[in-house]
């Protein structure tokens, strides 16, 4: 992993705007402050009610550090947005410039992307929501010391520890980048609460399968539950526009370029709604399981995070620079993995590999830049496509259990609460180095 510069300068920033400029000249109004240590975003799209109780909690943090930060809200939407959509955030709006239910402990900026002749392009969504929010924060940050950009999400609340967890992660920390514990709150009846629990162990089931195999991409990408220092965030390229996974591939980047350690000392707390907004994540895959039940989230066979390691495992050990050797020997590990590497160019892709990057950590580097979490991704869903059929969560979770060492559990519920702490108990044992050497 290549050390960040942890101090943004104008030349910095300037080069990175010259690269990644955004469509139109969208403003900061609220808080005229600058020199702020760190400056939390947060998209809203129609969120009015989330909006306000979440700015309550950040609210709650120790008044020194609320000085020291400065929070972005972006209201935003399209022009195709539905009336009720355009009605809630110009309601949104009004009540931040009013301080209608704004919390006047908190150094609070708003971005106005959704009256007429503001709104966001056809095509883009929260990625562009989010770029908006980080890329105008810059400006108000201070030049010296270790400053950062926090992604949050207008219905994840937080803790009173919030934000001194945060200044005390990137004080001591040589990762660019940071995941956050996430716990969602509640739902509000029995049916949605198994289906919150459900979605949050496919969440913790699939990087417990990842840090079995030896992935370095083993952490969670979750849009309201990361942040990174400036300086990396400028070495990323910046958030991306997409409307979905916008938070995958951000954070795909940021481990490639800077790496990922897991932040300790405080939970974020995710709503447990239902929602269509996007193709997946929470709320669509809670509304999927409100309507078709627990068939509606399949959980992925040990096997296959076996596969994966197995072939990372031949990856870092093969001597021979001859691609086509390689995969006849992926081959006889799972003939569907052998498939994958060869439609993504492994035989041509090896020998460069290996000509190019002569020590055990360039190489290891070079080639998870290459085989990164959305290739990785990708190879699950392919074996389970092909050879090995996604399964009952009951199922997976006792055979990555017995992989992991973890005693088996009664009931879903069980289940997430053992998750949840193998999570805490690697993470507080250094489970970050595993995600920090690319």
């Amino acid at each position: 992993m290549t050390k960040v510069r942890a101090a943004l300068t104008p030349t910095a920033v300037a080069a990175y705007r010259q690269r990644f400029p955004l469509p139109q000249p969208w403003r900061l109004e609220g808080c005229a402050d600058g020199g702020f240590a760190g400056a939390v975003v947060i998209p809203a799209l129609a969120e009015s009610p989330e909006l306000f109780a979440t700015l309550a909690t950040l609210a709650s943090n120790p008044s020194d550090l609320l000085q020291r930060f400065l929070v972005v809200v972006v209201v935003n939407h399209r022009a195709d947005a539905s009336p009720a959509e355009q009605t809630d955030n110009r309601l949104t709006l009004q009540r931040l410039a009013g301080g209608d239910g704004v919390p006047e402990r908190l150094k609070l900026a708003w971005v106005d992307a959704a009256t007429p002749g503001r709104e966001l392009p056809a095509g883009d969504g929260v990625g562009l929501a989010r770029k908006i929010g980080f890329d105008l924060a810059l400006d108000r940050l201070e030049a010296a010391g270790r400053p950062f950009l926090v992604g949050l999400d207008a219905d994840t609340q937080v803790e009173a520890s919030y934000l001194s967890a945060l200044s005390a992660h990137f004080a001591g920390n040589a990762a660019g980048a940071a995941c956050l514990p996430f716990c969602h709150r509640p739902a509000v009846d029995a049916q949605g609460e198994a289906a919150i629990v459900r979605y949050e162990l496919f969440l913790r089931h699939y990087v417990l399968g990842l840090r079995l195999a030896g992935s370095p991409y083993a952490y969670h990408s979750i849009g309201s539950a990361c942040a990174c220092m400036a300086a990396a965030y400028l070495k990323a390229g910046g958030m991306n526009r997409k409307q979905a996974g916008e938070d995958f591939y951000f954070l795909q980047q940021l481990a490639k370029t800077s790496g990922i350690a897991t932040l300790r000392g405080t939970t974020v707390h995710p709503s447990a709604r239902a929602s269509g907004r996007v193709p997946f994540g929470t709320g669509r895959s809670m509304t999927r399981q409100l309507v078709e039940g627990d068939a509606a989230v399949r959980f992925y066979p040990g096997e296959a995070f076996r596969l994966l390691g197995a072939w990372l495992a031949l990856a870092a050990t093969e001597q021979s620079d001859d691609g086509t050797l390689l995969l006849a020997r992926a081959g006889e590990l799972s003939p569907g993995l052998a498939a994958f590497l060869a439609d993504a160019g492994l035989a041509r892709l090896w020998p460069q590999l290996r000509r190019q990057h002569r020590t055990p950590a360039t190489f290891a580097a070079a080639f998870h830049r290459w085989f990164d979490g959305f290739k990785t991704l990708r190879l699950i869903h392919t074996l389970c496509a092909e050879e090995l059929p996604p399964i009952s969560a009951e199922v997976s979770l006792a055979g990555l259990a017995d992989w992991a060492g973890l005693a088996p559990a009664a009931d879903i519920a069980g289940w997430l609460h053992q998750l949840c702490r193998a999570e805490a108990d690697t993470d507080g044992q250094g489970g970050e180095s595993a995600r920090n050497f690319l």
